[in-house]
């Protein structure tokens, strides 16, 4: 028989092991899915998304004694992308089920989507790294303004095809941050009126560059030297194909685990690329991380 106070720790095997929260770990949100061209492979038409494309032919002046007889031969270009099939499995038994806290079992729901929507998002930022490097800074580069105004500029602007808006810009937050120090860079130094500067240095940078809109997504990788691969391109550059919508589907398996539940998740895309050397420029920049 003991003799003392009693405390929470002499009675610690009455005590319910109660959870009062559940979330999910938190993952890094991109979007790049949001900002592209998107088609869908239409039921019953094949594997694969095609678009063409038809090459401008030349007019010439004509007067009255010319002999017309110079034909423009009309060629085209076939784009193909065909969708693939991702999944997520899981599994979860009737136990589980029975036992887990509520506010658990609420949250698990919405992993397997959140994998597919990862994933997806991967597969679009790299696409990026497939763009003309004409306005890239480099390895181990500052990025700034300069760069995503000469990649806009070589959008809209060259002879071959131009592209038209609306412009993204999509860069690792990082490499976002090196934007932000340009254009506050000044702040402390000299008076700051309202304005873009004034906003970016209360609220971050959200505004546009040279009529580029500006995104982060922080899916995008940072490769063993600290450099990130962005990009900067027209929204029609980017062709994301949806084949079949996302579906899940359950099934029952009584032999597993005393029975339970199996869940798939799927979906089938697919990202192609009009015109790379022309509407859509990699930007590959420093991309340490910030410490001031």
């Amino acid at each position: 028989m003991a003799i003392g106070d009693t405390t929470t720790g002499s009675v610690a095997d009455s005590l319910d092991d109660v959870r009062s929260s559940a979330r999910i770990v938190r993952e890094k949100v991109g979007g790049i899915s949001q900002l592209v061209s998107k088609e869908t492979l239409a039921p019953n038409t094949g594997l694969s998304w095609q678009e063409v494309a038809y090459d401008a032919i030349s007019a010439q002046r004509v007067t009255e004694s010319t002999d017309l007889n110079n034909p423009q031969q009309i060629s085209d270009t076939l784009l193909t992308i065909t969708p693939t099939v991702i999944a997520c499995h899981t599994f979860i038994t009737d136990r589980v089920k029975a036992r887990i806290f509520k506010k658990g079992l609420a949250k698990i729901g919405g992993l397997a989507q959140n994998a597919i929507q990862r994933l997806k998002d991967e597969d679009g930022v790299t696409v990026l790294d497939s763009g003309n490097t004409g306005a890239s800074p480099g390895a181990g580069a500052t990025l700034t303004s300069s760069h995503i105004a000469a990649a806009q500029s070589r959008i809209t602007s060259n002879t071959t095809e131009p592209g038209s808006p609306p412009f993204r810009g999509v860069f690792h937050g990082y490499q976002v941050k090196d934007l932000y120090d340009e254009l506050v860079a000044g702040v402390g130094t000299y008076v700051v009126s309202a304005g873009d500067t004034a906003d970016i240095f209360k609220y971050g940078f959200k505004i546009p560059i040279c009529d580029v809109e500006i995104f982060t997504d922080n899916n995008i990788p940072i490769d063993s030297s600290s450099d990130a691969i962005g990009g900067v391109f027209a929204k029609e550059a980017i062709v994301l194909v949806q084949g079949r919508a996302p579906r899940v589907v359950s099934e029952r398996k009584e032999n597993i685990g005393g029975g339970g539940e199996m869940i798939y998740h799927y979906d089938e895309y697919a990202y192609g690329i009009r015109s790379s050397t022309n509407w859509l420029y990699e930007i590959k920049s420093d991309a340490t991380a910030p410490t001031s």
